[in-house]
């Protein structure tokens, strides 16, 4: 008899392909930064910039093009 799982609690439901490498990279970045203490996205944003992602585009993140992405990838 297989374990009923409730179906809300996955929290990859949206995800419609694996995550490439470069998203794994930009979660753990993310990750890292929230738990060094960020909670703004000013220092989210001062986070990513001193990390060694960058964003698709090359350059700098602003909050702009990080909010366009998160979009962009359904986040």
């Amino acid at each position: 008899m297989s374990r009923y799982q409730y179906p809300y609690l996955s929290a990859r439901q949206t995800r419609d392909a694996e995550p490439t490498a470069w998203q794994m990279e930009l979660a753990a970045a993310i990750e890292s930064i929230f738990a060094k203490g960020a909670h703004s996205l000013d220092e989210l944003i001062e986070g990513l910039n001193g990390s060694r992602v960058r964003p698709p585009g090359g350059g700098a993140w602003t909050a702009e093009n990080y909010t366009a992405l998160m979009r962009e990838l359904g986040a």
